[in-house]
This record gives structure tokens, C-alpha cells and sequence, in this order.
């Protein structure tokens, strides 16, 4: 599967675990960046991955800042996106099986490694149901058409 991952300063060391770990797992992998800890602007990171889901270049985006609270509020505006912001490995489930979540966000403040790596372990390895879902995930395409 073809990921992007981004984040902004206060993201950076997770986003490289979770790099490592989706290689590990046999997936490509583009690092949109930043590459440093000097304080950077999340939106611009999350739009800028959030694009090249919702463009079909890349299947899955994962996106890291102090909260994932930004990251998922600026991920959503991008028609197509569908972005989870996940504590949990349940969460990341349901956002996958129910939502067909195309963007994972977390908080590297919130949460620790361990529990990320679970979490993305747990969003990467679950199929969206379809069903009654889909029927639901067509009235998101609703709005403002």
C-alpha cells in the first residue's frame, strides 16, 4: 500500500517510528516533512497530505502533532478525506470498518509509542465493511455538491 505521512514539530518523532514501522511492514512510504523540530505550522502539512490522498496518489495519509486535534480538523476540510483522529486501537478499527477512513491522525503528546504503533497496526490491518456504511459514507459526498 502507497502511505504519506506528515507532521509538524511537536509530531516529528513519532512520525518516524510509524515510518519505519509501515516499511517494516512492507509499505511505501513518502515523508512529506518537516525534517526538523523548529515550531512549523500543522495545516500545512495536513492539507498538504490530505491532497495527495483525496488525488488518489497515495491510498493512506497518517498525520502527527501535539494532539492530532489540528491535524484532523484541517485533514477533514480536503473533499474525500476522511480523517480519524484515534486514542485507541478500537477506535482505529471502527474508523477503518465502519468510516473507510483514508487518514489516521494521533497525538504523540496524547499517547506513547507503544500505544501509536498498536494503533496504526490496527488501522492499517482493518477492511472497510461496505454495506449500510457505504450508504452512510455517500451522504458525506453530499454536501455542497
Amino acid at each position: 500500500m502507497k502511505f504519506i505521512i506528515g507532521s509538524d514539530h511537536a509530531g516529528l518523532a513519532l512520525k518516524a517510528a510509524l515510518k519505519a514501522a509501515l516499511e517494516d511492514m512492507g509499505h511505501s512510504v513518502e515523508d512529506a516533512g518537516p525534517e526538523t523540530t523548529e515550531s512549523t505550522d500543522y495545516s500545512r502539512y495536513a492539507l498538504q497530505v490530505a491532497r495527495a490522498v483525496s488525488s488518489g496518489t497515495y491510498e493512506r495519509g497518517i498525520l502527527i502533532c501535539g494532539t492530532g486535534l489540528g491535524m484532523s480538523m484541517a485533514a477533514n476540510r480536503v473533499r474525500g478525506v476522511r480523517a480519524a483522529l484515534c486514542h485507541n486501537e478500537y477506535m482505529a478499527r471502527m474508523s477503518r470498518a465502519h468510516n473507510d477512513a483514508n487518514v489516521l491522525c494521533l497525538g504523540e503528546r496524547v499517547i506513547g509509542l507503544g500505544l501509536a504503533l498498536s494503533i496504526l497496526e490496527a488501522w492499517v490491518g482493518t477492511e472497510f465493511e461496505g454495506g449500510r456504511h457505504q450508504r452512510r459514507l455517500d451522504i458525506f459526498d453530499q454536501v455542497n455538491n
